[in-house]
């Protein structure tokens, strides 16, 4: 069945339940660009709705850059929803087309409704780099200036929020410096950088995070690509794979490690940016990723239905044989 849309290109997502009723909010853009590799330049979210995470009602274009000169007037790219402070709250990645779309920061909108309309807080910038604890762009380090994909967690700890973030630490071998960045907020308004979660030497870069916790202990699902693995890390794995993988810790702040082997990955990517749900049909945790690259070696954009795993010995697994049907 899939999350599909004739004319668009899907990748990245993130999910809100409430009430029964599944919510996926998405990157999107019109497959009249041809080449999907522009789909990051002609970006837009979208929504859809389910009861069972197989059948999808899209809702069409809920946000997008804005208008005018801005920070975010080139991309909005993936982020998170929750529901807090009287209200519900998009984070979101954004660029300006002033910097070529170098610089990543993260942006802020709020609804009355889960179903829109968003509305930027202010001019919707919640945070920007902190070159304290994190790497700004310079022409021939990185490719860009990591800092986006913000997850925030609906309930405070120790009375903050807490949003975890794709970012780079500004030391280390260029391949190990990819960490889970971290920032704090009393109120969800005002936020503070503080230092990376994960402290990295594995990866250049971790995409997506998704933070959550079962059975006592915590969880940060991340995607990758393995030329962004560290030497070790590919010498160790048989040069790498591309997909989704995640971290494990006892605490939602660490210290975080890579579990053992990689949940689910492939050269060439198969899915990617994946996300670990619950299943409302089978009440047991799924995978759910988009689809990459197809059977005829070109890129696919859309969301595949849920892929069952097992939690044992608090490592998750694939079904190898249901994940490849």
């Amino acid at each position: 069945m899939t999350l599909q849309i004739s004319d668009k290109f899907i990748w990245d997502f993130w999910h809100f339940e409430e009430a029964g009723r599944q919510h996926l909010f998405f990157l999107q853009a019109d497959r009249a660009i041809g080449n999907p590799d522009l789909r990051h330049w002609n970006v837009s979210i979208g929504h859809a709705v389910s009861s069972d995470l197989r059948d999808w009602t899209p809702l069409g274009t809920v946000f997008g850059p804005s208008a005018g000169p801005a920070w975010d007037d080139y991309t909005t790219w993936t982020g998170s929803v929750i529901k807090a402070e009287g209200g519900y709250h998009l984070f979101y990645t954004g660029t300006s087309r002033a910097e070529n779309g170098m610089r990543q920061r993260i942006g802020h909108a709020v609804a009355a409704s889960i179903d829109g309309p968003w509305t930027r807080v202010g001019t919707g910038l919640a945070l920007d780099l902190d070159e304290r604890f994190y790497e700004e762009h310079a022409e021939g380090r990185w490719h860009d200036r990591a800092l986006r994909d913000p997850w925030v967690l609906p309930e405070k700890i120790d009375g903050m929020y807490h949003m975890f973030f794709t970012a780079r630490r500004n030391d280390g071998p260029l391949y190990e410096r990819g960490v889970i960045g971290h920032a704090v907020s009393p109120d969800l308004m005002q936020w503070e950088a503080t230092a990376p979660v994960y402290e990295g030497g594995h990866y250049g870069q971790l995409e997506v995070p998704q933070v959550f916790e079962r059975e006592g202990r915590w969880y940060c699902v991340f995607c990758n690509v393995a030329p962004h693995w560290s030497d070790q890390m590919r010498a160790e794995h048989d040069g790498g794979v591309s997909g989704t993988h995640y971290l494990v810790a006892d605490h939602p702040l660490g210290p975080w490690q890579p579990a053992p082997g990689f949940l689910d990955g492939d050269i060439p990517c198969r899915r990617y940016a994946g996300k670990i749900l619950r299943d409302p049909v089978t009440g047991k945790d799924s995978l759910m990723a988009f689809e990459d690259t197809g059977v005829d070696g070109q890129f696919v954009g859309r969301i595949c239905d849920p892929i069952p795993l097992r939690l044992e010995n608090g490592l998750y697994r694939v079904d190898d044989l249901l994940a490849r049907e």
